[in-house]
């Protein structure tokens, strides 16, 4: 019996809700201009939000800016932080004089073991499973 009530129906295709009583939002279309590439894309939001004054182009991926009449917005960059790298904090926590003394150890241990004949890469992977 249940088979036969979904008979003729798309699943999935269209959907069975109607547009009766719905009351859409008041919207507004801005335009983005891409930095890089030159083009334009325009996206819609509503009409009371607030618009960001940057997008990411579609095409690029580099930095859109919103168009203001004929004019681009600008934007401000210099609060931004460069992100830190792994050597960045490294620096943090030890000096290069420092650094350098334990790449020194560490050579001097690796040469020990190559002139002893010994396999390095043996005894790193015992090290790990220990």
């Amino acid at each position: 019996m249940a088979d036969r009530s979904l008979r003729g129906i798309r699943i999935g295709a269209q959907s069975l809700q109607s547009e009766e009583g719905v009351v859409f939002h008041e919207r507004a279309q801005h335009i983005y201009s891409c930095t890089s590439c030159g083009r334009d894309t325009t996206l819609t939001f509503a009409a009371e939000a607030e618009v960001p004054q940057t997008w990411e182009c579609r095409t690029c991926g580099a930095e859109a800016l919103l168009r203001i009449g004929d004019k681009t917005a600008s934007v401000d960059h210099s609060d931004d932080k460069a992100p830190r790298t792994h050597w960045d904090m490294l620096l943090e926590r030890r000096t290069i004089p420092e650094l350098e003394e334990l790449l020194e150890e560490r050579l001097a241990y690796i040469r020990a073991r190559r002139g002893a004949g010994e396999d390095v890469t043996k005894e790193s992977a015992d090290r790990m499973t220990a």
